[in-house]
């Protein structure tokens, strides 16, 4: 059975949804869980009549994502420790957080993903697209989606 699962989350209550499973399955079986947080990439500077808009430096947009993902995380760490689940924590920033979490799956040899599904539909879905939906096609592991 698994051993290692990476539990991707967003922090959201869908995702709160899919950490009380992975949890919950990591205690009954005796798995390891790597909690990943995927921050988006810095937005980049809007260009307005010759000047730029930028509301943040990096610096500080980097910042303040390591401070949203220590958050989210430590809320993991301790429901993971309270079951007594071992729980590593990670975060990363990225353009791509289905690629970051496949590139996590394979890094940390882990041999399932359990992630929430926001359950989008219909054009909403085709536009915006999911990043389960991209994990599932792309992932070599077992991905275990919590709606």
């Amino acid at each position: 059975m698994y051993k290692n699962l990476l539990l991707a989350t967003d922090g959201s209550k869908l995702s709160d949804k899919a950490v009380t499973h992975a949890i919950g399955l990591a205690a009954k079986i005796g798995a390891k869980l790597n909690c990943l947080y995927v921050a988006p990439d810095y937005p980049e500077p809007m260009y307005l009549d010759g000047g730029s808009l930028n509301t943040v430096s990096r610096a500080d947009y980097e910042a303040a994502a390591a401070d949203a993902a220590r958050k989210i995380i430590d809320k993991v760490s301790k429901k993971a420790a309270a079951s007594g689940v071992s729980c590593e924590s990670r975060h990363t920033i990225s353009p791509s957080p289905s690629d970051a979490i496949l590139h996590a799956a394979a890094k940390f040899k882990c041999d399932a993903i359990v992630m929430g599904s926001h359950g989008r539909t219909g054009v909403a879905a085709l536009l915006l697209g999911s990043q389960t939906q991209k994990v599932l096609a792309h992932s070599k592991f077992p991905v275990i989606v919590v709606r």
